[in-house]
């Protein structure tokens, strides 16, 4: 089994049933649930490099036009979410650390996220970062 790179918490759960479904699911018309779900398999796509998934579930109105490459020799250590907010049917917010190390230094990226619920799809839409 593949563990899954968001490691959900108090589970051992395959990559394929957890992130994985969400990554395949986008181009089926299958979206993760809630923005919990979304933000999980958004770190989990930063982690294997899926800018298409990256680029297809932020919002268009704060979209890049494209997601650089990570840079050469960039590990993704874990994600801690902290904190998910639902304000209402279609608005969410999620506060999360996510660690790295690059070039044998640590890095804690803090945020917290805003997503968006349209026609049934959630979207990171931006962060403010801690």
């Amino acid at each position: 089994m593949t563990p899954c790179p968001c490691r959900l918490p108090s589970q051992a759960i395959a990559y394929a049933d957890c992130c994985g479904r969400w990554h395949a699911g986008y181009l089926s018309g299958q979206p993760a649930p809630d923005a919990e779900a979304l933000m999980r398999s958004r770190y989990s796509a930063f982690v294997l490099d899926l800018r298409d998934y990256l680029l297809a579930t932020w919002h268009a109105g704060t979209r890049p036009a494209a997601i650089e490459a990570p840079e050469p020799g960039l590990r993704w250590l874990g994600l801690e979410v902290r904190q998910h907010v639902r304000q209402d049917a279609d608005h969410a917010t999620v506060a999360f650390v996510a660690r790295s190390k690059l070039g044998g230094k640590a890095h804690r990226l803090v945020e917290t996220s805003r997503f968006v619920r349209e026609n049934g799809s959630w979207f990171y839409v931006d962060g403010d970062l801690a």
